[in-house]
């Protein structure tokens, strides 16, 4: 027969630990060990039933001085204060169970308060309530009930789709359906960056004792878009000039993700000038009223295959501007 180990031991805290220190020890180990997280674990199923034993004896100040004093035999007909045979009004380490599905049913205790030990212990842990007198006898006829798992897959949408949200129809492993496939139509909103996860309700693993079931999380992967670089909220292109335009300036059409714009360019802009379109950019997924910028950076076109006449005009304005041209970029608004 397995010798059973000492109840301040199972739950690591000191013999003359107050009540508050042996809660918190049990609710720690219960989390750890409880069946629902650790389905097809003996190990951590033993574990949950050792954890529990020592809990309902040493939260119970009379079991407690009974253990103090005589240790295990004080609940196994061991021994008494007189030396004889001793039972503790009928209270045994009790019965447990679990489902087929690895699923925890209940754990009965033949005498003995349990109420102490469920009250404002889990808290959110394990959902839903039970009878203030339903665990003297057990756990209020029922199982504990507990949130299903999340479920998580992956999508991939457009650069546009993810700037302005689409309607994407995806399709997951459920290991609700033995690991058939589901098809779900998922809304993406506006301006979801990649790396972000969609949450949607109710559709992870179903909860256990009646349970909400969990979620999935749908993380958006977004492809490229040639020309367009989006960091954040703010869009950065290039733009491309004729060489007149920037010595002389004028405008120059710019593409953006809302259609192309004039932007005007000034007199003697430098290649490298960056131009700020205020509101151009990737939409708020908080405040749909607030966008990103567009920055574009001008490129000026170098001259290609002139004619001796225009070279001579250029050998001309060379020589007028000083041997040569210099400056430093500036950046402009449109």
């Amino acid at each position: 027969m397995e010798t059973k180990r000492d109840y301040y031991e199972v739950l690591g805290v000191a013999r003359g630990a107050d009540e508050n220190a042996i809660k918190k020890a049990y609710r720690k180990l219960a989390k750890k060990y409880h069946p629902d997280t650790n389905a097809g674990n003996p190990q951590a199923e033993k574990k949950f039933k050792e954890v529990t034993e020592a809990y309902s004896v040493l939260s119970d100040p009379g079991k407690r001085k009974l253990y103090d004093q005589f240790g295990h035999a004080a609940f196994d007909g061991g021994a008494s204060a007189s030396g004889g045979p001793f039972r503790s009004g009928g209270y045994s380490s009790g019965s447990y169970s679990t489902g087929g599905n690895g699923g925890y049913r209940e754990f009965h205790f033949e005498g003995g308060s349990m109420d102490d030990m469920f009250d404002d212990l889990f808290g959110g842990f394990f959902h839903g309530g039970r009878k203030k007198s339903g665990f003297q006898d057990g756990f209020g006829g029922g199982p504990f009930r507990q949130k299903g798992a999340d479920l998580r897959a992956e999508t991939e949408v457009s650069f546009d789709e993810a700037a302005f949200g689409c309607d994407k129809i995806i399709s997951f492993q459920d290991p609700n359906r033995g690991g058939g496939m589901q098809t779900l139509q998922v809304h993406i909103p506006a301006g979801i960056d990649s790396g972000k996860s969609i949450r949607l309700k109710g559709k992870g693993m179903p909860g256990t004792g009646g349970g909400e079931p969990g979620d999935l999380l749908l993380k958006v992967r977004v492809g490229e878009k040639p020309g367009f670089e989006r960091k954040g909220m703010d869009v950065y292109s290039t733009a491309e000039i004729p060489f007149t335009t920037a010595v002389f300036g004028g405008e120059a059409r710019v593409h953006t993700l809302y259609g192309d714009v004039m932007c005007r360019i000034r007199e003697g802009t430098q290649s490298g000038t960056k131009i700020r379109l205020r509101g151009k950019g990737i939409v708020s997924m908080q405040d749909p009223s607030v966008h990103g910028d567009h920055y574009v950076t001008v490129q000026i076109q170098v001259p290609r295959n002139l004619s001796p006449e225009a070279k001579q005009r250029l050998r001309e304005y060379e020589r007028a501007a000083g041997g040569g041209t210099g400056g430093h970029g500036r950046k402009s608004a449109a």
